[in-house]
């Protein structure tokens, strides 16, 4: 139950730590409450090229000045005035790249979770998607800019791989506007777990 070294969100290959954050497992403590579970479904945004990300261009705003510092942080946004969503900053300081995670299988603080989400019942849509992800572990703007080693939220590495043949490559969800861009196969999950959002395979 080792956390994330600092230098693991060093990486200045989105993609490669997108698929190699499938498999860990995310966790927030928030009024020494403890919710989290398996990550299984996550998108790459690779910084100022990438039409789709918040800093495409060198965009430097109050918003995106997370993503400029040091990888190993937090960037919580809300999206459309109502969901937050929670991002892995990654490379070094100056290169905005994030990794978006969009899908989380419960293991821990389920009840929790629950009582969160409104739900009786446990069902998939409970942590399915980067809105109900965030709502379920608490993630809103409080949890911004947060140093993911700390004590209030972290990734741990649990020893589990994800086989090749287990893993999906394909379009991210929601992002039409960046043209071209939209058409990357930059969404991974795992197939199979029904903790991943639709579409899925």
């Amino acid at each position: 139950m080792t956390k994330l070294p600092f230098s693991y969100y060093q990486d200045q290959d989105v993609n490669a730590l997108a698929i190699d954050l499938l498999g860990k497992y995310l966790f927030t403590a928030i009024d020494g409450q403890v919710t989290g579970g398996m990550i299984v479904e996550t998108e790459a945004y690779n910084g100022i090229e990438d039409k789709a990300s918040h800093a495409y261009g060198g965009r430097f705003t109050n918003r995106t000045q997370t993503m400029y510092e040091t990888g190993g942080l937090s960037y919580v946004y809300l999206c459309y005035g109502i969901h937050h969503l929670f991002n892995v900053v990654t490379a070094p300081k100056g290169i905005p790249h994030a990794v978006l995670i969009r899908g989380l299988e419960p293991v821990e603080g389920l009840e929790i979770m629950l009582v969160r989400r409104g739900m009786p019942l446990l069902k998939r849509n409970l942590t399915a998607g980067p809105g109900a992800l965030a709502k379920a572990l608490g993630i809103d703007r409080n949890l911004n800019s947060k140093d993911l080693l700390g004590e209030e939220i972290w990734i741990e590495d649990r020893g589990v791989h994800i086989p090749d043949q287990q893993l999906i490559a394909c379009p991210r969800v929601g992002v039409a506007y960046a043209e071209e861009d939209a058409l990357l196969p930059w969404r991974y999950y795992i197939k199979g777990n029904k903790f991943v959002s639709k579409p899925n395979s």
